[in-house]
């Protein structure tokens, strides 16, 4: 993993004495709400319903042990005991208090982390493929380019203050486990026909109001030109986005109206000016980078294991996946327990995987874009320990994957932008189908709930999405299928009217009981779906409502 350098740990430390001195001037008045909000925005500070809320920055979601015990400590110091992982790949807490936040972020750079960039209108968090460096699709590891990315775009002077966030996603393998085609930019490395690796480039990708599919901006691009084509993009979006309209700032709205040609004619000029200057990367400097980013490696590799409790071999089925290095597993950690809030670890459970990372998992977890986190690397003869020190703390639900391991935002709970509430349905809604069976049945299903029209569940990608809207002071949730995340991507279309909360949960089960009744032999819920069309599906979810 990548460590801090000097500039690294003087830009976070003089960050945090300039956020302490404008919170000390917003307690005392001398500061505004409305002149602090951009302040803390910048440092990853919101203003939610019931509390402020803080959200710390895991680049490309690789986190090392001593750093998920700092995020353990805080939860346990500074807020009521626990933390919540976003599809973002950060982690945010709901209920610090406004002076303890420079003594939060103290603590964070005292292990080289930080909560700059992960609000306002700015490159936002970098993300990329959870399995980067361990998958065996992977083409090359995405980190070291996720990694240049945040180097070049913390604090850029030109593109702080943007018409809107921006968020890159890198994926460096086969399967896009990055969501490359609902980013702003996307960056999908590629092999070109001389057998040279570099990246397909995307761009205008996003939810929210207006949900978009990137579109290809470029085929190929070599790999010392990425910095200066990227400032070339977001010159041409810091020029061109719409400031006068909240709502049509991004830049999927600009790509919209130039088209991808005229998009794409006015970022080759302006990078005709650029290319060859200083933001050209030099070799050395990519090989620099690249070196902090090792992978382990095994001799006398030991098989999968075949025995054990059937629920340790419902989770190998389940939560493992397959390494590039023959011996070796990635473990997936469910944060999706059966009526649980999807996304959230207490203290204890971060402390918990902090040591089974140092132990078993040479120093390195991840967060996923699911909500949950990753051991990358696991020597197959220490699954069993894993999975058992795992189901100690309610860590080893076997339904990674599954309809149950379902994405939800925080919703009205706590959001104030939030239309309704998301995490009671989805509780409900896992322990519906684990009653029913149906999430086993089922197989690969994603659901994702957002609580409002900024799809920060990113149910427009869910295979079934769930959308919370309000009617008259009422809380309704609106249902899509058909949406998927990667490399297929897709946005889901709406099935029917709004049900309330309570008819969510039966109205899911009896879409699975119909996919079980309508598929083929083998074929996924996604693939029946596209076959027969949603039509096929809505008089099952309505079955029940007509009395």
């Amino acid at each position: 993993m990548y460590r801090y350098d000097e500039h690294d740990t003087t830009l976070v430390r003089e960050r945090i004495e300039e956020f302490r001195d404008q919170i000390e001037r917003r307690m005392d008045g001398r500061l505004s709400e409305a002149e602090f909000k951009p302040l803390r925005l910048m440092n990853g500070v919101y203003l939610q319903l019931h509390a402020y809320m803080l959200r710390v920055a895991i680049p490309y979601g690789s986190l090392r042990a001593e750093q998920m015990r700092v995020l353990a400590h805080l939860a346990r110091t500074y807020d009521r005991g626990y933390g919540h992982f976003t599809t973002r790949q950060n982690i945010q807490y709901n209920w610090p208090a406004l002076t303890d936040i420079p003594a939060m972020l103290e603590a964070l750079a005292d292990v080289e982390m930080h909560a700059i960039q992960t609000s306002g209108n700015c490159i936002r968090n970098v993300t990329a493929d959870p399995f980067a460096g361990a998958a065996r699709d992977e083409l090359e590891d995405s980190r070291p380019w996720a990694e240049i990315i945040r180097q070049w775009s913390s604090l850029h002077p030109e593109f702080t203050f943007l018409p809107r966030k921006f968020k890159i996603a890198v994926n460096g393998a086969g399967e896009d486990r990055a969501g490359i085609r609902v980013h702003d930019i996307g960056l999908q490395i590629v092999e070109n026909a001389r057998g040279q690796l570099g990246f397909e480039v995307w761009v205008g990708g996003g939810q929210g109001r207006t949900p978009r599919l990137a579109r290809k901006l470029k085929d190929f691009l070599e790999p010392q030109d990425l910095l200066s084509y990227l400032t070339a993009a977001l010159r041409v979006y810091n020029a061109h986005g719409r400031r006068d309209n909240l709502y049509k700032a991004r830049i999927k709205i600009l790509v919209d109206a130039l088209g991808i040609e005229g998009f794409a004619a006015e970022v080759e000029e302006e990078w005709s000016y650029i290319r060859d200057g200083d933001l050209k990367l030099p070799a050395g400097e990519i090989a620099r980078i690249r070196s902090f980013f090792s992978r382990p490696e095994l001799t006398g590799p030991a098989p999968l294991p075949e025995a054990g409790p059937a629920a340790f071999r419902a989770w190998v089925d389940t939560n493992i996946r397959p390494h590039r290095v023959a011996g070796l597993s990635s473990a997936v950690i469910s944060l999706k327990p059966i009526g649980g809030t999807p996304g959230d670890a207490t203290a204890e459970q971060m402390d918990l995987i902090a040591e089974l990372t140092e132990r078993y998992g040479f120093d390195e977890v991840r967060v996923t874009p699911d909500q949950n986190l990753v051991l990358p690397h696991v020597r197959n003869e220490d699954l069993f320990p894993v999975w058992s020190a795992l189901r100690e703390a309610s860590l080893a639900t076997a339904n990674a994957g599954l309809a149950s391991d379902i994405v939800a935002c925080p919703g009205l709970d706590y959001c104030n932008l939030a239309n309704a509430r998301s995490i009671p349905v989805a509780q409900a809604i896992s322990q519906t189908l684990d009653a029913e069976g149906l999430a086993q049945a089922a197989g690969e299903v994603t659901i994702k709930i957002s609580g409002c029209i900024n799809a920060c569940g990113h149910h427009h990608v869910a295979h079934i999405g769930v959308l919370g809207v309000d009617k008259r002071g009422e809380e309704f949730y609106q249902i899509t299928l058909g949406g998927a995340f990667g490399e297929d991507a897709a946005i889901g279309e709406i099935v029917g009217k709004g049900l309330a909360a309570d008819d969510v949960p039966p109205a899911i089960a009896r879409i699975l009981r119909a996919y079980l009744d309508f598929r083929d032999e083998d074929e996924r819920f996604i693939d029946t779906l596209r076959r027969l069309g949603s039509d096929a599906f809505k008089e099952a979810i309505y079955a029940d409502l007509a009395a």
